[in-house]
């Protein structure tokens, strides 16, 4: 595609989420692509300026790289389309759902699609509940990513301490119960599920700090299942991120127990477009290198939205 087919394009980064600091990495990766590929591409940070001014100084298209609340959570989406302008990613529906842990769990039960048990926790009562599922749990924000906020619980007095620690993240948090076994990522890009990566981290789960601080983290990919294993969990990821009505690219997170059977974990809109993520590195895998990965992404703006 022609550089001046896009026009003047905005970089969408940095924002005010917890997120902030992985969002100026991702944005600033998606920045330099495009300059490399000749486009007009600018940052814009939403934090200092207001949305209005991307029409006023002439941008046709906004790459989102916003992560996290007022960014990947619909807020966002709303106002572009307000203001009529094209933009990377899912709508607004797709991105609030995808956003919201609980109401996207609630909605994958609905479709029938496998993901572990769980109980939300309103007040301290819901702890006693919550601890019948067994130990250990995993202990999380509903409205955060890169996992700020999470925690596993090994007994009663670990959740409490869980839960209390999350709330200064968000007033909805979810216990679930803990599946032992493989922990899996598969990259989505229009309509189209990349090669799976296995990750590997000696810390307790994939946290903030094995994703973005730790050099000892595993990524594995090939990702060591068998082919139509690894076809399964890919149209299980398919299904799973259109039935919360995204779409355009993203990145859907999965377990296997220890029958090696999936289990959806969450749904990410706007992924990390960092050194260390995860979508750059399978369509590396499919042979796809990062500047025509950040294309394909932005390329699907000129398109009318469905």
């Amino acid at each position: 595609m022609k550089a001046e087919t896009y026009g003047k394009v905005a970089v969408l980064l940095g924002g005010r989420s917890a997120e902030r600091e992985i969002s100026l990495q991702s944005g600033t990766a998606v920045l330099a692509a495009l300059r490399r590929r000749g486009l007009d591409a600018h940052p814009f940070d939403p934090a200092e300026r207001p949305l209005p001014a991307l029409l006023e100084e002439g941008f046709a298209r906004a790459f989102i790289a916003l992560h996290g609340r007022g960014g990947e959570d619909g807020l966002l989406q709303g106002a572009l389309e307000a203001l009529g302008l094209p933009y990377t990613g899912s709508g607004v529906l797709g991105s609030a759902l995808g956003m919201d842990k609980y109401r996207c769990k609630l909605l994958w039960r609905g479709l029938g699609l496998p993901t572990p048990e769980w109980v939300l926790l309103r007040e301290e009562a819901d702890l006693e509940r919550a601890a019948a599922l067994g130990f250990p749990l995993m202990v999380k924000p509903a409205h955060e990513g890169s996992s700020i906020g999470m925690a596993r619980a090994d007994d009663r007095t670990a959740l409490e301490a869980a839960w209390r620690a999350a709330q200064s993240y968000d007033g909805l948090i979810l216990a679930e119960r803990w599946i032992q076994g493989g922990e899996y990522t598969c990259a989505l890009l229009a309509d189209r599920a990349l090669p799976l990566i296995r990750l590997e981290t000696p810390h307790g789960f994939y946290d903030y700090a094995a994703k973005y601080q730790a050099g000892d983290t595993r990524y594995l990919c090939p990702c060591g299942l068998p082919p139509e294993r690894e076809r399964a969990f890919q149209a299980l990821a398919l299904a799973a991120f259109a039935g919360v009505g995204a779409s355009g690219w993203g990145r859907v997170d999965l377990l296997t127990d220890a029958r090696g059977e999936p289990w959806l974990l969450e749904v990410n809109t706007v992924p990390g477009m960092t050194s260390h993520s995860l979508v750059p590195m399978a369509a590396r895998a499919a042979g796809l290198a990062f500047d025509d990965l950040v294309e394909a992404i932005l390329a699907e703006t000129l398109e009318e939205r469905p």
